[in-house]
């Protein structure tokens, strides 16, 4: 066991897939064990390479195998696929992940700490939430558009739809199937606002999100969620790096020396390039009224590109301000257009 200089973890629920090798990528060890064994065998192991996919009880563990003095890191799952060898198992999958990490150009993820992962699944929470109360609306409108009522679109019409359910000739166990759907769009539209209150509240006390709030558009939700996926910044080599993580860099096609740019990438979280995108689209709405850089550049791209375009793009822009602001532990400094003289 001394010559092994590698371990990969082929992770699971309640039982663990091992794989040793040593420097030159021989195999010295296979091993089938449970969660508490795994914890017991590396708490008596020399201090050694730790490689795992960045999946589910990943974070987790990393913090744990840190602890007792190893060093762990953490591959994405699409760049472990094509190391497996012929046929998909366990030992084959730990197998992968040590080839893989022998790569020396592989990149890894570096291990969430306990509060982003806290703060990641509060905001998982809320989009999931929001998302029930959305279909919840839409059912409502299509039972009573089956009985001929149009109702606007809106949440304040959804507000007072008892009065409105009132006013109309509607079966009555059609109004006692709505009468609990309004219930239950109250009740989700109390859990948002309570989640939406805690997230204000812990925003309060991050340091990080607070200097992110400083960037035009920027507001607490994404705020909160750059935080929460960033860290400190320092996994990623340049802002460019964090944009292209995100998705919001052209995917290429080149070959023969030819350079062929496609549409986005569209990599990585869609959650994060969503907001970053309704984040530029709120700052464009107002562009042609300031006489900043920023809006300076929006109203010059909007003349000669699509607005959709024009909107990617400032997404970029604004994830490459955003992993300057954290990287670099300063603030946005919004600065007027001077005409030349």
């Amino acid at each position: 066991m001394d010559k092994v200089t590698l371990i990969g973890i082929d992770l699971g629920k309640t039982s663990f897939h091992l794989h040793g090798q040593d420097k030159a990528g021989r195999m010295m060890f296979r091993k089938k064990v449970t969660r508490k064994q795994l914890l017991t065998f590396f708490s008596n192991f020399h201090s050694i390479t730790v490689v795992m996919e960045a999946c589910a009880g990943a974070h987790h563990m990393a913090r744990k195998l840190k602890e007792f003095g190893h060093q762990v890191k953490l591959i994405s799952p699409q760049f472990v696929r094509p190391f497996v060898k012929s046929n998909k198992n366990d030992f084959a999958d730990a197998e992968a992940i040590c080839e893989a990490a022998s790569r020396p150009s592989m990149r890894f993820v570096t291990p969430k700490t306990e509060s982003q992962l806290a703060l990641s699944a509060l905001h998982r929470v809320r989009e999931a939430l929001i998302k029930d109360r959305t279909s919840t609306i839409n059912q409502i409108h299509g039972f009573l558009l089956e009985f001929g009522v149009s109702l606007p679109v809106g949440h304040a019409v959804i507000k007072r739809l008892p009065a409105l359910l009132a006013e109309h000739p509607l079966p009555p166990r059609l109004v006692a199937m709505l009468e609990r759907l309004h219930a239950h769009y109250k009740y989700l539209a109390e859990q948002v606002s309570d989640i939406e209150k805690e997230l204000h509240t812990q925003l309060a006390d991050d340091e990080i999100a607070q200097r992110l709030m400083t960037i035009p558009g920027i507001g607490p939700i994404t705020a909160s969620v750059l935080a929460a996926d960033m860290g400190d910044g320092k996994q990623y080599g340049c802002s460019r790096d964090f944009a292209a993580s995100i998705g919001l860099v052209p995917r290429q096609y080149s070959t023969g020396g030819r350079a062929n740019l496609l549409g986005i990438s569209k990599r990585g979280d869609k959650n994060i390039r969503r907001l970053l995108v309704q984040c530029a689209r709120s700052i464009m709405k107002n562009a042609d009224k300031r006489v900043d850089q920023l809006s300076l550049w929006i109203q010059i791209m909007l003349t000669r590109r699509h607005s959709n375009v024009v909107a990617c793009a400032l997404a970029n822009k604004l994830a490459r301000i955003a992993w300057a602001v954290v990287a670099r532990h300063k603030v946005f400094e919004e600065k007027a257009f001077v005409m030349p003289a």
